[in-house]
């Protein structure tokens, strides 16, 4: 036998394959997709049926001619690209460029980078997919022509630069829509009536609220309503009038799909989108593990799926016998539902290696790849557990006319939450309540009413947004996190603390496309392009078909927009700055490495100056005062104005508090379900304040 070349695209995947495959196999990079369409142009032909016009893209020119050398010594080349679409284009590409023959059977795909899953690959090639380019291609041509038409009449309308993309505009507007109504949001007012009651005067009271009178649900409007029915309440005893008690099994989730852990990671781990997809890429293409060498800890982490295989099932069966105890095995195995239109083609996300622990892991990872795999290895170890009994309590206490309720719960048998916790809403509301009796007449400690006002639309996480767009079937699991750091990029939207708020320029960019492009962003017809896009890839549908179907009422939006957008002009932000060269109050300037101060007197006067954010802190090192920095990430850090003098620096905001247990400075941070709070910097003390600013 001679030499045999497999083609992957990244060389952290090629170094664990080639680890698999032995001397007779040379596993090369491609380093991504090779072709693609032009830059300067549109590189569509909208007279001929909308073929795309490809070229090689730039840099990639010496690469391809190594694997043309390789590809000519070598007796097979298998393309061995991710297991979708898009790693199905890219072999497509790989294929055209060495000119491999259509009927020659040279693809080969696997869920998992395992010795196992290769070898199968290796033994089953198969033609590359053309339904699955063709799926690939129209997403790419539908794309390409939303954006170089609309974004030059941004560019003319508005401002250079801007873009408008298919999917990203559902997004965008989706932000501005949720802003909208919280802005335009009116609170109304409602009451509820608390009680503070217990077994006796010496026993610790417990909670109950208001349910109902007349054993109808009760609604509180105001304050004199509340008050009478407080009066009525203080003639009365407070009577045990049923107490409820059973078991019921909480069930484990099913384990991630890319959506479900790009939500988990957030509110879990603080990780954004794009920072899961990242580390998950990673994890799943190998890494180095002491005593296993280099290999694939998760499976595909591009899937909406969450069917898994028999053979990871069974493997997960036997660890939980060995490590847990037989009762943590379910009756039956575990198979979960999943959505409608999903693409079904390989499994959730799991750990390729059961017995490869976070823990055993631990020592070869860096801190937020332990994170993600440990949250990955739970997550799937519990789907595959016994359900959680719970024990439940429902205490229904009389007075007069009104009922009021309490609800409790403790874990009767832990089952999946051994290794995975979630609580529901009506857990949160458990209370602990005392051993009580029918007819016992209560003691009464306190009777209060609380005045609420009705919540406005929660304004969108990464989380949240990831969530709606998926249950409106917008986009698909590779999708998401671009779609974010796009709109992020352009500022059309930005971060606060943990929601994303729509700019100015991303409300005027909304409006436009809002009101010239209604059905491009219209949600369902998204959705409906989608699951034709789903067709081409089953070869129900063509794709040259579709996309004219999309394209011709686009071009006659395009041709009105052109005529009736007016020119948009944003004013610059004018600052209280002087320009120390001509005496102009500078304004702030949008670049690609940020926001900066310009003189508005360019093109006389070309000063600038970079933004310095100071803050009214000392330093905890010299005198200086301590400014807002940013790495070359962009993630902000606090840093001394005496640098490089002097050398502080913190990723935490510095106060001028002292901490009362060691004098160390305290720094803000921040906690999801308590606010902000300050923190010693000193990480042996570890004293907390919560509730206090500096």
């Amino acid at each position: 036998m001679g030499q045999n070349l497999v083609i992957v695209e990244s060389p952290a995947k090629a170094k664990t394959i080639g680890k698999y495959l032995g001397s007779k196999f040379t596993v090369e990079a491609s380093m991504g997709h090779v072709r693609d369409l032009p830059k300067s142009t549109l590189g569509v032909d909208v007279e001929n049926d909308y073929n795309p016009r490809y070229i090689t893209i730039r840099g990639k020119g010496e690469l391809l001619d190594k694997l043309r050398r390789k590809a000519k010594k070598s007796d097979k080349i298998y393309l061995a690209t991710d297991p979708d679409r898009e790693g199905e284009a890219i072999s497509w590409h790989l294929a055209k460029v060495l000119k491999i023959e259509e009927d020659k059977k040279c693809r080969i795909v696997f869920n998992e980078i395992t010795k196992n899953a290769i070898k199968s690959a290796i033994k089953k090639p198969r033609i590359v997919d053309s339904n699955l380019v063709n799926a690939q291609q129209a997403r790419r041509v539908l794309d390409r022509l939303v954006g170089y038409k609309i974004s030059p009449i941004l560019w003319r309308k508005v401002k250079w630069g801007l873009s408008a993309g298919r999917v990203q505009s559902v997004a965008l507007k989706m932000i501005c829509d949720r802003q909208k109504a919280i802005d335009e949001f009116k609170p109304e007012e409602y009451w509820s009536i608390e009680c503070l009651l217990s077994k006796s005067a010496r026993n610790k009271p417990f909670l109950v609220k208001l349910h109902s009178a007349n054993n109808k649900k009760i609604s509180i409007g105001n304050k004199e309503e509340t008050d009478n029915i407080i009066k009525e309440l203080e003639k009365n005893d407070f009577l045990v009038k049923d107490i409820k008690k059973s078991t019921k099994n909480k069930n484990p989730l099913a384990p991630f799909t890319t959506s479900t852990l790009q939500q988990d990671a957030y509110k879990r781990l603080n990780f954004s989108t794009k920072k899961t997809m990242s580390i998950a890429q990673i994890l799943y293409e190998g890494v180095e593990i002491k005593g296993h060498g280099t290999i694939g800890l998760i499976t595909y982490m591009r899937t909406d799926s969450v069917r898994i295989s028999e053979e990871s099932q069974n493997n997960a069966k036997e660890y939980i016998k060995s490590n847990f105890g037989e009762e943590f095995i379910p009756k039956a195995p575990r198979n979960f539902k999943g959505k409608k239109n999903i693409q079904d083609a390989h499994e959730a996300i799991r750990p390729t290696y059961i017995d490869v622990t976070p823990e055993e892991a631990r020592s070869s990872l860096k801190d937020d790849q332990f994170k993600l795999y440990n949250l990955i290895w739970n997550r799937f170890m519990a789907s595959q557990m016994a359900s959680c009994v719970m024990n439940t309590i429902t205490l229904i206490i009389e007075n007069g006319i009104y009922s009021f309720r309490a609800t409790g719960s403790s874990i009767k048998f832990p089952g999946f939450m051994k290794v995975y916790n979630y609580t529901s809403d009506e857990e949160n509301d458990d209370i602990k309540i005392p051993d009580l009796n029918k007819e016992d007449i209560l003691y009464k400690k306190e009777i209060k009413g609380n005045q609420h006002f009705t919540q406005p639309p929660a304004k969108f996480s990464e989380a949240s947004l990831v969530k709606t767009l998926e249950e409106n079937g917008i986009g698909r699991p590779s999708t998401y996190a671009p779609i974010i750091s796009t709109l992020l990029d352009r500022k059309y939207i930005e971060r606060d603390k943990k929601t994303l708020n729509p700019t100015e320029l991303g409300n005027i960019v909304n409006n436009i496309v809002s009101e010239y492009f209604k059905e491009i962003i219209d949600i369902e017809f998204t959705a409906e392009m989608e699951h034709k896009l789903d067709n081409i890839e089953e070869g129900k549908e063509n794709w040259n078909k579709v996309v004219d179907e999309f394209y011709k009422p686009l071009e006659v939006s395009i041709d009105i927009a052109e005529k009736e957008v007016s020119k948009i002009t944003i004013e610059d932000e004018v600052t209280d700055i002087k320009c120390d060269k001509c005496g102009k109050f500078m304004v702030i300037k949008h670049g690609r490495f940020g926001d900066f101060l310009a003189c508005p007197g360019y093109p006389e006067c070309k000063n600038t100056k970079p933004i310095v954010q100071e803050l009214d802190v000392a330093c905890p090192k010299c005198s200086g005062k301590i400014l807002v920095r940013k790495s070359r990430k962009g993630r902000k850090f606090f840093g001394c104005s005496n640098y490089p003098e002097c050398d502080f620096v913190s990723w935490f905001e510095p106060t001028n508090e002292k901490c009362e247990k060691c004098g160390s400075y305290m720094v803000k941070k921040y906690n999801k379900t308590k606010g902000d709070y300050l923190e010693c910097s000193n990480q042996e003390c570890k004293n907390k304040k919560f509730n206090k600013t500096s």
